[in-house]
């Protein structure tokens, strides 16, 4: 069920996100549906879901609107944040988003589950989510988990995909080690040595761990897997959305692209501009918080070298070999159906 796998999109449960936890109900002006026909007077009208609660990591589609960039586009774009009781995917197969922020991995595995998305763009160039362990932990590589235990949110979602494919990268399955559902507690578990490493955002819980005064460090994939076999963070929109709105989709992802750049460029300016999204900014040591994570977001939305958003087919296919082995999907998948590049600036 896609609500089961609601929680993997969850995943900044700590410092800064805390707080915006507890005021997340007040920002009604950030949107919560699909545009209204006197927006689309406007602009063409595109509801973007932003699939977790207002939080410094949407600082480009923050920066593109702020900056004007959508509406110079044409576009009336309303920027939707998803509520805990949101499936993932759910507005996007009812019709009532037109893009959604998802891991490809959690695209793909919608896809097995009969959604129709269609991933158009990756915006991280690496993948998130990472193995982690005290400084002092006599584990050095992926081999050295075996026999571990092993802290994750939950079987779903990118945090367990990528302890799945670390552990493979070594030889091993998760029979090879203790996994321990923890919920989002990543620092309590590790810090409280409750567990022996833990899985977690380097975005996010490694800044935290430092922000604690707690040193840590990743684990590596092993041997030849230079990189996890699978595609990190991007926007997918639906088969008929695709096919009917494409110069719209063409425009909004060009416009979102320079808000991408304008934040790796200026993420202090990206903060400034993210205040009237996300409720709390306007305190300086939340301001500091939240630019701690954005730097540590840079990186992620640095391109390597490749065409901004293209989507390599050749880890598309490694990606669908290694869910379809692990059985995280319901059903086969053509792997050249999930995913275009066409609209890419």
């Amino acid at each position: 069920m896609l609500s089961s796998h609601l929680s993997g999109r969850f995943r900044k449960l700590t410092g800064l996100t805390a707080i915006v936890l507890l005021t997340g109900s007040a920002l009604a002006g950030c949107g919560s549906g699909a545009a209204s026909s006197a927006d689309r007077a406007e602009g063409h009208a595109l509801t973007v879901g932003l699939t977790y609660v207002p939080n410094i990591q949407f600082a480009p589609f923050y920066v593109a609107e702020s900056l004007g960039y959508y509406k110079d586009a044409g576009l009336k774009v309303d920027l939707h944040h998803h509520s805990f009781t949101d499936a993932q995917f759910g507005a996007l197969a009812a019709g009532q988003e037109d893009v959604v922020f998802a891991g490809g991995d959690e695209m793909l595995q919608a896809r097995s589950q009969s959604v129709p998305v269609v991933d158009i763009a990756t915006l991280y160039t690496r993948y998130p989510v990472a193995v982690m362990v005290r400084a002092d932990s006599p584990v050095k590589q992926a081999e050295d988990l075996k026999g571990r235990t092993i802290g994750t949110p939950g079987p779903y979602g990118e945090t367990y995909f990528a302890l799945l494919a670390l552990l493979q990268s070594a030889g091993l399955s998760a029979s090879d080690v203790q996994v321990q559902n923890i919920g989002f507690t990543q620092q309590a578990a590790l810090i409280g040595n409750k567990v022996d490493a833990v899985t977690g955002y380097l975005n996010n819980d490694a800044v935290q761990f430092a922000q604690s005064g707690t040193a840590v460090r990743t684990i590596q994939p092993s041997g030849s897997a230079d990189a996890l076999p699978l595609v990190a963070a991007g926007l997918g929109t639906g088969q008929e959305t695709l096919k009917n709105r494409s110069a719209d989709l063409k425009a909004f992802l060009a416009a979102t692209f320079k808000g991408v750049q304008y934040t790796v460029d200026h993420p202090d300016q990206a903060v400034d501009l993210s205040k009237k999204f996300v409720p709390g900014l306007d305190d300086s040591k939340k301001q500091a918080d939240a630019l701690a994570v954005l730097k540590e977001t840079v990186p992620l939305l640095q391109s390597s070298g490749a065409k901004p958003g293209y989507n390599d087919p050749a880890v598309w296919d490694r990606m669908e070999e290694f869910m379809r082995s692990h059985s995280l999907l319901t059903k086969p998948v053509t792997v050249k159906e999930a995913f275009d590049n066409s609209l890419l600036p």
